[in-house]
């Protein structure tokens, strides 16, 4: 959008680096990690992730707005701390747009700030690694800006996961069939299976897969105990994805270290949960400089190769992990961090990854089949 009046709003990051910029969505301030995704597509699933839960986004893709704002796209009711783009476009065009983008953030109350160099601030963040920072519209000099800055929490050993969860066990129906689902039909005939989801920040699109791929799915809360879990006599248990550090999600770690010991129950885990499953095993993670957030990341092994969607701050340490237990399945090609497990002689695996490809690539759909598989041979 060309402006012919002064910038108004303004980042100011922890080492005290301001960029000047634009105001759109809500007004005020706010404080959050800040980091940057790099895709193309798919804002609105994006901001709706909750594994964004606590952080302020910037997008290297420099138009953001342009297709407004669908009923179906939204990952979650929760989204991001606020938003930072190059070109912030609000003559949204697309026929299934029916809100406002601008709106959709007042609306949100989600602060966004345009017309800033996002290269150069990206730079930063790869080269310094993501740090906290503070989008405001207003007139805060930067010594007040430092000082707010200074006194919001790190990331790191912080537990989002009980902030994004749900507080009640609900039944999820609703499913999202695919071209390649009506081609395959590959489990139209089987009976459903029973899968309880621990929800750590649960994205709808990986419910709609667990659906599309033949599973009654009953979420549960991060917190839920092991006679919870059991008491619904599952066929599958999954573990989601979700926000913060995998470290302090003591709940989830324990729940995993019972099932994982019980090990009778095929069990996934993806991205959060793929994190638990590593820590329960007696592993450890640790915060990536900049971390993976985006649509086209190599992972794989032995000549086999994936491009996936990514949307993570933490890795499992590789070195922590029991050869005689665990096999490594996937790595991500780009930095060698660990992508994907599996438990030797146990049916349970899991990858850091997002295979529901809610927005991405469908390479790791396989990934739902063999979960059903899994359930299918001990039927």
């Amino acid at each position: 959008m060309n402006h012919l009046f002064k910038k108004n709003a303004k980042l100011v990051l922890s080492n005290g680096i301001t960029f000047s910029g634009y105001s759109f969505g809500a007004k005020g301030s706010t404080v959050g990690e800040i980091v940057f995704n790099t895709g193309m597509t798919g804002y609105q699933e994006v901001i709706t992730d909750p594994s964004y839960f606590g952080q302020i986004l910037t997008f290297t893709y420099p138009e953001i707005g342009n297709t407004g704002i669908n009923f179906e796209d939204s990952e979650s009711e929760h989204s991001i701390k606020g938003l930072i783009v190059r070109n912030y476009s609000n003559n949204n065009s697309n026929w299934r747009s029916k809100l406002n983008f601008n709106q959709w953030l007042i609306d949100n109350k989600i602060i966004g700030l345009y017309g800033v160099d996002t290269r150069a601030l990206v730079k930063i963040l790869r080269s310094y690694g993501s740090m906290n920072g503070l989008i405001t519209t207003e007139n805060n000099d930067l010594e007040s800006c430092l000082e707010i800055i200074s006194n919001a929490p790190n990331m790191k050993g912080l537990n989002l996961a009980k902030k994004v969860s749900t507080t009640k066990n609900y039944i999820f129906k609703e499913t999202s069939i695919t071209d390649f689902d009506v081609r395959k039909k590959s489990f139209n005939n089987v009976n459903k299976f029973k899968i309880v989801a621990i929800d750590f920040g649960i994205k709808k699109s990986i419910l709609n897969r667990l659906v599309a791929h033949g599973c009654e799915v009953l979420v549960l809360p991060f917190n839920s105990s092991f006679d919870d879990v059991l008491s619904h006599e599952p066929d599958g248990i999954f573990f989601s994805n979700g926000p913060g550090d995998p470290s302090s999600v003591l709940d989830g770690i324990n729940l995993a270290k019972l099932l994982i010991n019980y090990g009778k129950i095929p069990m996934f885990g993806i991205c959060l949960g793929h994190q638990i499953f590593g820590l329960a095993l007696g592993g450890q993670t640790y915060k990536l400089t900049f971390g993976h957030r985006g649509l086209n990341h190599p992972c794989g092994i032995k000549n086999n190769i994936e491009i996936t969607s990514q949307n993570h701050g933490f890795a499992i340490d590789p070195n922590s992990l029991s050869n005689e237990l665990v096999e490594i399945t996937h790595f991500n090609l780009n930095d060698k961090t660990v992508a994907g497990l599996k438990l030797i002689n146990k049916p349970i695996f899991s990858v850091q990854y997002h295979p529901e490809a809610s927005p991405g690539p469908h390479d790791s759909d396989y990934l739902f089949e063999k979960f059903v598989s899994l359930m299918l041979e001990r039927c």
